[in-house]
């Protein structure tokens, strides 16, 4: 049975929103320093994710990677780890809360607690120009979680095994000889690369629509760590219609990593660990 409204209803609706982290006092990354770096930079290695599959990539901190749709338009699922301990991971809900809804330039990942600390930065996105669309649509979402055979098999039934989820577990079990079981635990919520997605204003559900990416778009990042990344080239493609599929087209993402020259970062550091001191008030 509906509750009848309040007849103070339209006055509750209309309190203004307070942001709950305001984000002026984060520390600045230093921009102009990583994209001077960059400039100068020599590429020391190179992997491709296939379509439908995942591959894994190491940086040093200090050193930059690039994705790049190459062949058509193509999304990917990305998890970034603390190379050293897997147990520092991409905290996408952290991160949506400082940043937003989707990730750009000046943006960052940042780590799982207790480390809580940027793991890498967005030093340059082609894709900045789409903004939000009239639908609340935007690219680069921290909002989905990533593809999955378990959620596959809740709605339809189906065993389908090319999903992100199980891409990315097959990736890093292969890049550190952990079993599938002993894998799947470190695979987490993931920077939805190239996606453009939203939330509906009617019903506030998750929606995807085709990306705007195009061969020759990429997104650039600082690893501000040392890094261990799986990227998935999802089974839906440009997420046009479909999420996990065997016929939607899809294509290779490229990832590229490279060295910068010496002295180009001079004075920087990797951030230390967040400095709560642990006590949880015993």
């Amino acid at each position: 049975m509906l509750m009848p409204h309040p007849a103070d209803a339209d006055a509750r609706r209309a309190v203004k929103p307070v942001i709950c982290y305001p984000n002026d006092t984060l520390p600045v990354p230093p921009l102009d320093m990583y994209r001077r770096a960059f400039e100068g930079a020599e590429k020391v290695s190179e992997v491709f994710a296939p379509a439908r599959e995942a591959a894994c990539f190491r940086v040093p901190a200090g050193h930059m990677f690039r994705i790049s749709s190459v062949e058509g338009p193509q999304v990917g699922d990305l998890n970034l780890w603390n190379a050293n301990d897997l147990s520092e991971r991409f905290y996408s809900g952290k991160s949506r809360a400082l940043h937003g809804t989707h990730l750009t330039t000046g943006e960052r990942m940042w780590s799982s607690f207790p480390y809580l600390r940027p793991m890498a930065t967005i030093i340059e996105d082609t894709l900045h120009w789409y903004g939000m669309d009239q639908y609340g649509g935007s690219v680069h979402d921290v909002i989905g979680t990533r593809c999955d055979p378990y959620t596959g098999n809740l709605l339809a039934g189906s065993q389908y095994h090319h999903c992100c989820h199980s891409n990315l577990i097959r990736a890093l079990a292969d890049e550190t000889g952990m079993s599938l079981a002993e894998a799947e635990p470190f695979v987490h919520d993931v920077l939805n690369v190239f996606m453009c997605t939203g939330f509906t204003r009617d019903t506030g559900q998750y929606f995807m629509k085709a990306s705007p990416v195009r061969p020759g778009d990429h997104l650039d990042f600082f690893a501000e760590i040392d890094l261990l990344g799986a990227l998935s080239a999802c089974p839906g493609g440009d997420c046009s219609s479909e999420h996990s599929s065997d016929t939607a087209a899809c294509y290779p993402l490229k990832v590229e990593v490279f060295a910068p020259v010496s002295g180009a970062l001079e004075g920087w550091e990797s951030p230390t660990v967040n400095g709560y001191d642990g006590t949880h008030g015993r």
